[in-house]
């Protein structure tokens, strides 16, 4: 499976666990919810629908009356198809928000995760927080050397890019920075709390995002970042 087929496939059970859709829907939620899949088609949704069936963890069910069924059979058109999440798929879906690795760190990895955080457990949201954190912080350190070594032969638009760059991965990382505190301050919150240890790692709860007037986070899923 590739990078980018994980990505899609791990979205759809996230949007299908909130609840059952038609292709069309799922599109649509994928391209207004999800920025990373902006330009993605039919031919990449239904390859990645068809897989998920077959591995028994989505079902598809008539999305018609019976009626409206017959008449879309009459016209010749094709009955809408509704795709549900299986039990299996649940579980499936569970166990993928439980990883932390590298790959959730990754530009269009973190994204989706991001966009499932609130149902995602606390200790894994920090985990892939700082873990993307790290990750610009390297990055940024590659760029802030790359540029060091060629600011010299560079002319002045292509250096104002280079700027522009790394002021973008800057602002995520202060963005990130921002998450993680308010994350650290949310759970210390409840361990100081009569709170339950049941209650502290339920999925959902977010601990308390900063919340600042007027101001404008970046959208993980920006190419500028890469």
């Amino acid at each position: 499976m590739s990078r980018r087929s994980g990505i899609l496939e791990f979205a759809v059970l996230g949007l299908l666990r909130e609840a059952p859709m038609h292709g069309y829907e799922l599109r649509k939620r994928l391209n207004t919810s999800l920025g990373i899949f902006r330009a993605f088609s039919y031919g990449t949704l239904y390859p990645c629908l068809k897989t998920l069936v077959a591995n028994g963890w989505l079902i598809e069910e008539p999305g018609s009356a019976p009626e409206d069924a017959l008449a879309a059979s009459l016209a010749g058109r094709r009955a809408k198809i509704v795709y549900r999440l299986t039990p299996e798929g649940k579980e499936h879906f569970e166990e993928l928000l439980t990883h932390a690795g590298p790959d959730a760190w990754e530009d269009e990895h973190f994204a989706a995760r991001f966009a499932f955080f609130g149902q995602t457990e606390r200790e894994v949201r920090m985990r892939v927080l700082e873990g993307r954190r790290s990750r610009l912080e390297e990055r940024l350190e590659k760029m802030r050397a790359s540029l060091a070594r060629t600011r010299e032969r560079l002319d002045d638009y292509t250096l104002e890019l280079q700027r522009h760059g790394m002021e973008s991965v800057e602002r995520e990382v202060r963005w990130l920075n921002e998450l993680i505190e308010s994350e650290r301050a949310g759970r210390d919150r409840r361990s100081g709390s009569d709170a339950t240890a049941q209650q502290d790692n339920t999925s959902g709860e977010t601990g308390g995002l900063p919340r600042h007037g007027g101001s404008t986070r970046p959208d993980p899923s920006d190419d500028t970042t890469k």
